[in-house]
């Protein structure tokens, strides 16, 4: 979301996932940003029946079964290689650490972004997906070394307990945290829903330290946040996690809420720096802003891969059908940023302001192996609706705004994306990026030339072909 400056995190354990779950989500080094229980988000439609783009040779050719003894014959060279490791390495070796390491080297030979979960890992990323924690509902940042409370989370047991913005967190049940880092200290407070942890804060103005006795529930954590600039809407978007389309619908609620029922003069969806997650979640959000058509294609080898999810029309996307929609991108806005992106690009329903996208266009299901962890495998290829591969290219923004990066910033700002992770994804006869695309946004919104002037656009001050965006 917004480029470091200081460490920031969010206290919040897992709501089970399904055992296989799709996920568009890509591991760029964008920085990332602190996300109600969710209520049942409308199915989307899935017509496996719809029109798919053609295999590709490349495909084709992968398609076609190795003759089953050559595959036999490299299982027996792995049997003799972990043998001989098992009898002749100069310590004895963990043969079940052995085992995993093959299997994470097997799925990292794939590509950059399958591979295997052991058990401890495949729990954070169910956490990761589902946006909820136990924990205590403290919204925390770091600075010179001290953990300070951001917020506190309304109807969460920090909240109710009476900690306050600015407190200062010293202590855990009686133990100083002086020396551990943010994310030691976040894990300190995180844990099983139900127990109990004692919290001492120092208070500006109150002489001695202060302890609160709290018992970890389950938090929701924000994944959107808005706010006014005059009459324009801005919603921020961190990540594509089960609370995404919630927390957008109750934006846009509560935007509705505080205008007396008015809607805004238009609408910036902030995906800039947003790293993906679930496929689902980028269709919902996609949804809202449209009233029909097709929001993203996958295709995989088997049958079930391959399928269109199709936008429906519903009381939401009426709401806001005659309100101005920009969006915004830059080079950490990856795969279900770049779907939602994309699609409202296609349908001409939004304006893409910001510059080129990471590029990635591949959907990952993480498959569970029971008490073994799971795999997280690149199953299908997604294109938007006009049938465009975004893989290692990106979305390009219809109105290309480049930030002012600060010099301490310069040359560090920019990544490539997609196309500079070796062992990318190919599709044959596609163009690839070779030039880098920032991911610098300043803190200040008044520094923050995309923000700037997307706000203009909005309110009539600047004026460009691509707004508003208008249907072939």
């Amino acid at each position: 979301m917004r480029f470091p400056l200081i460490g920031a995190g969010a206290l919040a354990v897992a709501l089970l996932v399904p055992a296989t779950m799709l996920i568009a989500q890509d591991q760029a080094p964008a920085p990332a940003a602190p996300a109600a229980p969710a209520e049942e988000a409308p199915q989307v439609p899935l017509d496996p029946n719809a029109e798919q783009p053609e295999p590709t040779p490349e495909e084709k050719a992968a398609a076609e079964p190795r003759d089953p003894l050559q595959v036999y014959a490299d299982l027996n060279l792995f049997g003799e290689i972990f043998d001989r490791i098992r009898n002749e390495y100069v310590d004895p070796p963990d043969e079940e650490e052995l085992i995993r390491a093959a299997i994470s080297g097997m799925l990292r030979s794939l590509d950059p972004h399958s591979d295997y979960l052991p058990p401890v890992d495949y729990d954070e990323t169910r956490q990761d997906m589902s946006g909820q924690f136990g924990g205590l509902g403290i919204e925390v940042t770091q600075e010179n070394g001290i953990v300070k409370v951001v917020s506190p989370i309304d109807e969460t047991p920090a909240a109710r307990a009476g900690i306050l913005a600015n407190d200062l967190i010293v202590a855990l049940d009686g133990v100083s945290i002086e020396n551990l880092s943010l994310d030691e200290a976040v894990d300190k407070m995180r844990g099983p829903i139900g127990t109990t942890i004692k919290v001492t804060v120092i208070r500006e103005g109150v002489n001695e330290p202060l302890d609160f006795e709290l018992t970890r529930a389950t938090i929701s954590m924000r994944v959107t946040r808005w706010s006014m600039e005059g009459d324009v809407a801005v919603i921020r978007l961190a990540r594509f996690t089960e609370q995404a389309f919630v927390g957008l619908e109750r934006s846009i609620e509560d935007i509705y809420k505080e205008r007396n029922g008015t809607p805004p003069k238009g609408i910036i969806l902030d995906l800039r720096n947003n790293p993906g997650g679930l496929v689902d979640q980028s269709v919902y959000v996609a949804d809202a802003f449209l009233n029909k058509g097709s929001v993203v294609l996958t295709r995989g080898r088997s049958e079930n891969e391959s399928a269109r999810y199709d936008a429906q029309p519903d009381p939401l996307d009426a709401k806001l059908a005659d309100v101005p929609l920009v969006v915004l991108i830059n080079g950490g806005s990856a795969s279900a940023s770049e779907i939602v992106a994309g699609a409202l690009q296609d349908h001409k329903r939004a304006t893409v302001v910001g510059t080129r996208s990471f590029g990635k266009g591949s959907v990952q299901s993480i498959i569970s192996l029971g008490p073994d962890g799971a795999m997280r495998l690149t199953t299908a290829r997604y294109y938007t609706p006009s049938n465009r591969s975004i893989q290692a290219l990106g979305i390009t923004p219809d109105i290309e705004i480049k930030q002012t990066v600060p010099e301490e910033f310069k040359g560090r700002d920019e990544i490539i994306g997609e196309a500079g992770l070796a062992g990318h994804i190919t599709v044959d006869g596609q163009e690839e990026t070779t030039v880098g695309s920032s991911v610098y946004v300043p803190v200040d919104k008044a520094e923050d030339n995309q923000l700037q002037y997307a706000i203009r656009l909005i309110d009539g001050e600047e004026t460009n072909p691509a707004y508003p965006p208008k249907a072939d």
